[in-house]
Formats: structure tokens, sequence, C-alpha cells
């Protein structure tokens, strides 16, 4: 194996990603449990709605640390602090709470997602290489690496298959603005005759790790920022799940659809009929 073949190994790259993911699950739900100013509302975003705490600037610095320490010419993508843009041709993608409303009110369905792709840090092109979803507050910890599957703990995943539309389960989540939340609403109408039921659990890379786990058997949503779901999608591709966005092109901000194949295939049409 050649140094950069080393440096690009999905498994390696895993195994640092977990530990990386793990301990800041920790530090993060310490500070939960700890409550205090880390635990309020230290700013809001791009609407009043859209919250950070000081947890998950401190969550984010701590991932950060770790990885450079690590792998100095990597790049960096996170949500609460700017990215950083590496020589190596290998980014990390993070979340450092996915969920914060959740965290904040203490609803245990939040995570930590830690990612790890090539090629430029963009869902349209790049490559995910390993994906780290930890909920603290249950424990849980799905992985996966580019060939290795999809696990959670020593149990390896695989996305319900066989399932209609009529009989999905199917997660979504809501944006911010309200005018965006509108228009969900209008789709989320036209699409709950046509399934199961619906799921809104409030923190997208959860919601993936779910339908990889069968506990969900499809996923879209829209307005979706990379670090919400770029470990979510390596681990549902290594469950078995097709994963894509507007038009069979690649997921991102204008649409997350994640199913097995032919569910997928179906709730594509429903939502591209639904005005999605």
């Amino acid at each position: 194996m050649t140094q950069h073949e080393a440096s690009v190994d999905p498994a390696a790259l895993l195994d640092l990603a977990r530990g990386i993911a793990v301990e800041a699950g920790e530090f993060a739900l310490a500070a939960r449990r700890a409550g205090g100013s880390g635990v309020e509302v230290a700013a809001t975003k791009s609407t009043p709605t859209d919250i950070v705490t000081a947890t998950d600037r401190d969550t984010e610095a701590l991932i950060r640390e770790r990885i450079l320490a690590a792998r100095p010419d990597d790049g960096i993508v996170g949500e609460e602090h700017d990215s950083r843009v590496g020589t190596s041709g290998v980014s990390w993608v993070v979340d450092p709470i996915d969920g914060t409303v959740n965290f904040l009110y203490g609803v245990p369905a939040w995570t930590v997602s830690v990612a790890v792709v090539a090629g430029a840090p963009d869902p349209g092109s790049w490559q995910g290489l390993a994906g780290v979803v930890v909920n603290p507050t249950t424990g849980e910890v799905f992985t996966a690496s580019a060939g290795g599957g999809a696990w959670l703990g020593d149990e390896r995943l695989q996305v319900n298959t066989g399932v209609p539309l009529g009989r999905a389960l199917v997660g979504t989540g809501f944006g911010y603005s309200s005018d965006v939340r509108r228009e969900q609403a209008q789709v989320l109408l036209d699409m709950l005759p046509q399934v199961r039921d619906i799921r809104r659990i409030g923190s997208a890379a959860l919601d993936i790790c779910m339908l990889a786990a069968g506990r969900l058997d499809a996923v879209y949503e829209r307005g979706l920022n990379p670090w919400d779901h770029a470990a979510g999608a390596v681990i549902a591709r290594e469950a078995g799940a097709q994963v894509g966005g507007r038009g069979g092109g690649r997921e991102g901000s204008d649409l997350f659809i994640a199913a097995a194949p032919g569910l997928y295939d179906e709730l594509a049409a429903a939502l591209e009929a639904a005005g999605a």
C-alpha cells in the first residue's frame, strides 16, 4: 500500500472518526447533564428558531482539534466554524450536535455526526469514505466505511426491502424559515395519505441511521446542509439504500431522499408530483 493509499484507507479513517465522535458525544452529554450556560441558546442563525448553544461550538472545537492532531493536512467542513481547506484531498464533514432543539429541551434524539469524504467538500461530487453518527443519550454508535458495510455496534445493518410506498414509514424534517415550512406542510398534506405514517424526530442524521437500521423505510427532506447528511449517507448506502436528490441527481440542499431502491423510485415520483 502506498502512502497515498494509506491516507485514504476507509477502514483506518473510520477507526479515527469513531474514536473522535464517541469522545465528542461523551463531552456533549456531560455538558447537557451539567446544564447551565452550555445548554442555553447562545445565538441564532438563519431565523430565531435556528439556534446554537455554547456546547455546539465547544464540541466542534474538540472535534477539529482531534482531527488536526491526527491528520493536519485534511480539510474540515463544520456547522459552527469556518471551513478549513486541506491539501490531502480528504475532508471531514462535522455536525457537533445534530438536533440542537432536542438537545436544548432534553429530548433524547440528538447526535454527533462525523463523515470523511474524498474530493471537493460538496455532496454533489464527493466520495463518502467513512461515517459515524453517535446518539450519546442512548449510547448507540452507527458506523460505516466504503465497502465495509454499515453497523450499529456489532450488528450489521440492512435497510428494509420489498416495502411499497403505501406501507412505508417515512421520516422527514422541516426547515427554519416560515415560508419553507409552509411549502413543506403542503407537500406533507399530499404525502401523508400515500404512506403508512410520517415521523419527525428532529435529527436528520438520526433519521438516516434509523433508515439504515430498518426503523424507518424511507427518509426525505428539503434544505439539509452537507453536515446534516454526510455521515448518514455513507451509513445508509452501505446498508443497501439508494441515496439521491431531485431528478435522479445527487443528494443536496434541494432535496435528500433515501430508501431501498424500489421504494426510492416510488417515493421520488410521489414527491415530484407533490411539488417537493
